[in-house]
């Protein structure tokens, strides 16, 4: 019973910054904005990104309850790995209303550049707790740089 409330805790941690982007993630034609913006010959659909997020936000928290489920000597590996992942899913919400809600690209960029670094130092931190929970976060990291990728040519292309 301990460990099933353990993994619903990890996984409505790691879905937070999704409930709070629900927000002001555009739907369709419903977001003038964000449809008249110029944007990469690579950009996905809406409907991809829908995908990608619950799909890597579900890793995410499979990777924290992993964590929160190894023993450790010493807390000190884990508190920083707790930090990280705290410090991670308030930076990936504080970038979704950046740039969907305030259509601040420019410091949107800013803060995803600041995410992917706290994400791969998160990484390298489960990586020392969990080495399986560390390779769960590989994907993430991978699409929050094409995400940086996608935000920098909206910066460059308007």
């Amino acid at each position: 019973m301990k460990k099933i409330l353990k993994f619903l805790a990890a996984m409505i941690l790691a879905f937070l910054p999704g409930f709070i982007g629900v927000m002001f993630t555009p739907s369709g034609a419903s977001d003038a904005w964000y449809n008249a913006l110029n944007k990469s010959a690579l950009t996905p659909d809406g409907w991809v990104f829908g995908v990608a997020w619950t799909v890597l936000y579900a890793m995410t928290g499979l990777a924290l309850f992993l964590v929160m489920n190894t023993s450790q000597r010493g807390a000190s590996g884990k508190g920083r790995s707790y930090a990280l992942f705290g410090a991670q899913m308030v930076l990936n919400a504080l970038w979704t209303y950046l740039f969907f809600g305030a259509h601040m690209a420019g410091v949107a960029f800013a803060v995803i550049i600041a995410l992917i670094v706290v994400a791969v130092w998160m990484m390298r931190s489960f990586f020392s707790i969990n080495r399986s929970a560390a390779y769960l976060l590989i994907p993430y990291v991978a699409w929050l740089i094409f995400a940086a990728y996608l935000n920098g040519a909206i910066l460059y292309l308007n």
